[in-house]
């Protein structure tokens, strides 16, 4: 004959497991933008630290860009707002980077377009001509010798007054294709150029460069 034996599930112990949530310092620049993309707006947390991680990278844009303009700071409080309110259009989010750098971009573009007095130019690594035709604007970090510091100081005198020489469409565009590494496509969207005006000055704006920095460029 069975006999059943009472169970009191009372006192039992159940472990009901717990999600934990990361600390947003924790997430990755991908789920970072995922989270902030979850809800009506995007959470404060989140949006703070991607701010936190980018803000270097859109000042550098706005450094390039204009260099000698005081309000660059209005500027990048500006792009993060912009950021702020169009985060949820981005359907890549694994592409935040290049997006942040467009809205930066463009802002600069917009606000230039407002302004009749013509920026000086930026200050640019010394640029080196590549067999394929590029620019190089990188410097090998060897520690120079006074010498080479020397030349080096006039050289960025040199290059600073060639920039100045170009057109501003030129030096506009050739920033944004050299610094920014920005397709022909993306900027002759940004600046309202066809395709092959935007490569022509480019190409236009190389050549000047190359000849009036030849000179240096030799040695």
């Amino acid at each position: 004959m069975s006999q059943s034996i009472p169970v009191s599930w009372s006192s039992a112990e159940v472990m009901i497991p717990q999600t934990q949530v990361q600390p947003v310092e924790k997430l990755s620049n991908y789920d970072l933008v995922l989270r902030c993309q979850t809800g009506h707006r995007p959470q404060r947390e989140a949006f703070a630290e991607l701010l936190r991680r980018y803000q270097p990278h859109v000042e550098k844009i706005l450094y390039h860009l204009a260099p000698d303009w005081q309000d660059r700071a209005d500027l990048a409080q500006e792009v993060w707002i912009r950021v702020y309110r169009n985060l949820k259009r981005l359907n890549e989010p694994v592409k935040f980077q290049g997006w942040l750098s467009r809205i930066a971009t463009n802002l600069f573009y917009d606000e230039l377009r407002k302004r009749k007095r013509v920026h000086q130019p930026l200050s640019l690594d010394a640029p080196r001509m590549l067999d394929d035709g590029e620019m190089d604007w990188e410097i090998a970090a060897d520690n120079p010798g006074p010498v080479e510091k020397l030349t080096t100081t006039e050289f960025y005198e040199q290059l600073h007054t060639a920039i100045a020489d170009l057109p501003e469409v030129f030096r506009i565009t050739i920033v944004l294709r050299e610094i920014e590494g920005m397709a022909y496509e993306e900027i002759a969207e940004i600046t309202g150029a066809s395709l092959g005006t935007v490569k022509s000055r480019i190409a236009r704006a190389r050549q000047r460069l190359q000849s009036q920095l030849q000179n240096y460029l030799d040695s």
